[in-house]
């Protein structure tokens, strides 16, 4: 018996390592990857169509076997998710060589996620290409999607020493691929120059970019498999800090939250509120790294695209078609990333001087008369502004390119008399053209139809859609001869009426029916394998059909691009027609848009909350490379409250684009409806903002010749400060003024933090020695803080009704003296309307400088633009003691005071040309 057990246990022993063997043999291949399914099917062959998409895969995984317990043992925070394109069972999960490990809550990690190896694409040697080098990606077998594409090509470019390019697409069929501006020249840098590595995994395919200095992974794609289908293109990538900002256009904070949320990247006309996808798509991210260093990321794709965000922390991008297209800017600080990003899709515009000043607007001013009034009401109240606009309220029949001749027949008379009163004048024009006019009577749409201007539909005919005046037409932005056929409509309407600038809404583009009047085929286009979560739930919604035809390509790729073509096409046309410089606002928009427009934050609502998330709102769009950007004051829909308004119009007088809109049923909210202290208050920010007109211009210049941001988050200017990291319910003006606003009801103080280092009020000069810390300000209605960091100098002007009178009154300076007593500022100033003037050389630009007890204006180019412009007075914070005596350019002064509690020198009724280098000094 003993011989018999002996030989019974090694036969079993010897049974079952034969089993293990094979099991192993079967089930790994090349040092442990799992084998997936042999069969390559056709996605031509008639019979694979047939098949549900999910089932073509199914017996391949149960073959070869599935993930070991120790590939699906993964802490949860650091699961990627297996099933984002559609909600899988259990063994849907494991067909798919998926580990399947449900949670207590539904909510937050994905109970179906990949083990830690999956298989993937296999990268080839590397080859020279003409921009770089590149590779070919294949699958030796295919993966649990529908229609995928094998092989692939990977190009790696270096652009610069701190910008890594890759794409990956189709090598034989060409997709659909995001045009790009000739942006700023990169220079090629040494190899020791370069700010990152990047390392290659061959099988499965992924990379890892790190910081070259520190060795810090910014990128990693190897902790999920690539993928890669006709219409589902997922790239996953760790993060290498959770202070994550961007992705937008979303109703988020300025960081974003990873717990495990989804932002949807797809046009929506769409109020904002949370989870919700809105009017723009930005897919950008910049990263807060530790250390003050910072980096970003930039794909460059149109498409319907979900981000999911993940505690890991990680993110993971899916779109639903084009090419994986991507940019890593190293920085290494924020304002750095944000100059390289904006190298690639261009600097923004700079905008006429008068834009900055406050515009009104309301849909429900009904008449020329009614809209007359309004801006008479402003002026006779002593409340500066400088454009009046109109809503839809203009046209007859809600058709663009007219207006109504009973209500606004004398609307070119009106627009003279505001331009004879220095103040300009902008209407909406909405894309949608009316389809439903008797012949001969709508030159718009008919002329368009001839020309072959509109979007078809899948048939080739127009498409239809519904807008304000009906059914009506879309015109096709990408299309040249589009662009030439609403250039005409514009100069036919200029003609009538002079308009300053145009307001260019509802171009997500949006439509009251779903698709077009007609619907929308039953196609892969509208119903695609994968839809991204967003409102509506479907790509359509709310928009047109993704099978119509344009240009370019289907709206499908397209959509998200509608809004930037049509700015586009605006500017072009303003920029001919006026021959100056173009004013246009979009809501929607795309990057690169700021090239051509400004944006608002669309249809806010008047509560306090909206007026909170206003803040990060604007910050975002600064990101983006939009610097002009604001918020509806007082919000859009519901009534406001006086507070509410007086709280929002001094927050809104630091907005970069400074406008009050009201919604047709809402209680009236222009300024001088409220009670006598609302306006005073009212009157003192508006006031208060156009004496930092100079300051706010000189601003725009650099953010036009150099990418700097204008609106700026604390962490940009002091990106090594923790506790600026997340801020976003202060703000900057360029590196100088630091701006705390009141955002809570019947608030009367304000918990403020001043990063390290002294800062003055705004209004007296009051000094704040900072640590970096919180302080309560003192914040009654009427003031909202503003200080001024150490080391600044600010120019300002005296503020008028319009700009066109304040840009002709005295200049002022306000000194914000550093420890050793220096400080230093610019000022940039040209005709405020004329194209191309930076380009041209045809401006002024001052450097002015304090040390040494004494301020020192160096005039670095003139051109005539500050002649007879005066310097009137100067304040200088910071002066330690009384001043015995005070010169200008060597001559007694004897207008000055000296302020012993504040530290404060004021030196008034000079009268210094601008256009000469002068010289203040003072002695104790």
């Amino acid at each position: 018996m003993g011989l018999l057990s002996s030989l019974t246990t090694a036969l079993l022993l010897l049974a079952f390592s034969l089993f293990v063997l094979f099991y192993s043999f079967t089930r790994f291949s090349n040092n442990g990857v799992p084998l997936v399914r042999s069969v390559n099917y056709s996605y031509n062959d008639p019979k694979a169509q047939k098949t549900s998409k999910g089932d073509i895969h199914r017996a391949s995984w149960r073959t070869f076997g599935f993930p070991t317990e120790r590939e699906c043992t993964i802490d949860p925070e650091s699961r990627f998710d297996c099933g984002r394109d559609r909600l899988l069972s259990q063994g849907e999960c494991e067909d798919r060589g998926c580990c399947f490990s449900p949670l207590p809550s539904p909510v937050g990690p994905p109970w179906c996620f990949y083990p830690r190896w999956y298989p993937g694409y296999k990268m080839g040697p590397f080859s020279p290409s003409t921009h770089g080098k590149t590779a070919s990606l294949t699958r030796a077998k295919p993966s649990y999607l529908f229609k995928e594409i094998s092989p692939l090509t990977l190009e790696v470019m270096e652009e610069s020493a701190d910008c890594l390019h890759l794409t990956i697409k189709d090598p034989f069929t060409q997709r659909y691929e995001v045009p790009l501006p000739e942006g700023v020249s990169h220079t090629k840098a040494d190899a020791q120059d370069v700010l990152f590595t990047v390392e290659f995994h061959s099988e499965p395919f992924g990379f890892i970019v790190r910081r070259a200095t520190n060795g810090r992974v910014i990128m990693n794609t190897t902790v999920a498999p690539l993928l890669f289908a006709d219409q589902y293109l997922q790239m996953s990538t760790t993060l290498a800090s959770s202070f994550v900002s961007g992705l937008g256009e979303h109703y988020t904070s300025l960081v974003l939250d990873l717990n495990w949320t989804s932002l949807t990247l797809w046009n929506r006309d769409m109020a904002p509120h949370a989870d919700a996808n809105l009017y723009g798509s930005h897919p950008f991210y910049m990263v807060q790294e530790e250390g003050g260093l910072a980096h970003g990321v930039f794909l460059l794709n149109s498409n319907a695209i979900e981000v999911i965000l993940q505690p890991t922390p990680a993110l993971t991008w899916i779109s639903t078609g084009g090419i994986l297209d991507l940019y890593v800017f190293m920085g290494p600080d924020p304002q750095s990333v944000i100059r390289q990003y904006l190298q690639v899709i261009g600097y923004p515009m700079m905008p006429p001087y008068w834009s900055l000043g406050f515009h009104l607007c309301r849909w429900g001013y009904t008449s020329s008369n009614a809209t007359r009034s309004v801006a008479q009401h402003m002026h006779s109240a002593n409340f500066p502004m400088d454009v009046q606009w109109n809503d839809l309220d203009y046209a007859h029949e809600r058709k663009v390119f007219t207006f109504d001749p009973m209500r606004f027949g004398d609307l070119p008379e009106m627009v003279e008399e505001f331009h004879e009163r220095g103040m300009k004048y902008i209407l909406i024009l909405d894309p949608g053209i009316s389809s439903t006019s008797p012949p001969r009577t709508y030159p718009p749409f008919e002329d368009g139809v001839k020309r072959d201007v509109f979007v078809k539909n899948a048939m080739g005919e127009i498409l239809i859609g519904k807008v304000w005046p009906g059914p009506t037409a879309f015109p096709d932005f990408t299309n040249v001869e589009t662009r030439q056929w609403w250039e005409d409509c514009i100069r036919n309407f200029y003609s009538e009426v002079p308009v300053d600038g145009l307001w260019i809404d509802m171009n997500e583009p949006a439509s009251f029916v779903q698709g077009s009047v007609e619907g929308c085929p039953d196609n892969d286009l509208e119903r695609p394998p994968y839809t991204p979560r967003m409102v509506g739930g479907q790509l359509n919604s709310g928009t047109l059909c993704m099978s119509a035809q344009q240009k370019l390509s289907t709206h499908y790729n397209l959509h998200n691009l509608y809004g930037l073509t049509e700015a586009y096409a605006t500017h072009s046309a303003l920029k001919k027609i006026q021959r100056k410089r173009p004013f246009v606002l979009s809501r929607s928009s795309f990057p690169g848009i700021g090239r051509f427009s400004a944006v608002w934050t669309g249809d806010v609502q008047s509560d306090w909350e909206q007026l909170g998330f206003s803040i990060p709102a604007v910050l975002q769009f600064s990101l983006f490379g939009v610097p002009l950007v604001g918020a509806d004051i007082c919000g859009f829909g519901g009534n406001t409250t006086e507070e509410l308004c007086v709280r929002w119009m001094q927050l809104g007088a630091f907005y970069p684009f400074m406008r009050n809109h009201n919604d047709k049923p809402n209680a009236p909210q222009e300024p001088f409806v409220f009670g006598q202290k609302a306006q005073a208050a009212m009157r003192r920010a508006v006031n208060l903002r156009y004496s930092l007109l100079p300051f706010l211009y000189t601003l725009f210049h650099h953010a036009h010749t150099s990418a700097a941001t204008v609106a700026r988050p604390l962490f940009m200017e002091f990106p090594s400060d923790p506790n600026c990291k997340s801020i976003d319910q202060q703000f900057l003006w360029g590196g100088s003024l630091l701006i705390s606003p009141v955002l809570k009801q019947g608030a009367v103080k304000v918990k403020a933090y001043l990063p390290l280092g002294t800062w003055y009020s705004l209004y007296n000069g009051q000094a704040f020695h900072s640590k970096g810390q919180f302080f309560l300000l003192p914040a009654p209605l009427d003031t909202i803080n503003i200080h001024v960091r150490q080391g600044h100098i600010i120019p300002q002007q005296e503020p008028a009704l319009t700009t066109a009178a304040s840009r002709r009154k005295p200049f002022f300076l306000i000194a914000a003296l550093s420890g050793d007593g220096s400080a230093r500022g610019d000022l940039f100033w040209d005709d405020g309307e004329s194209l191309d003037t930076f380009e041209m050389q045809n401006y002024s630009y001052i450097i002015f400088t304090a040390v040494q007890f004494q301020i020192v204006s160096e005039p670095l180019k003139l051109n005539g633009a500050l002649d007879g412009l005066v310097l009137a007075g100067v304040q200088v914070f910071g002066v330690l003691s009384a001043p015995i005596y005070v010169l200008a350019n060597g001559e007694k002064v004897l207008d000055f005071a000296y302020q012993a509690d504040t530290k404060v020198l004021t030196v008034t009724n000079l009268a210094l040309p601008m256009s000469k280098p002068f010289t203040i000094q003072w002695a104790s």
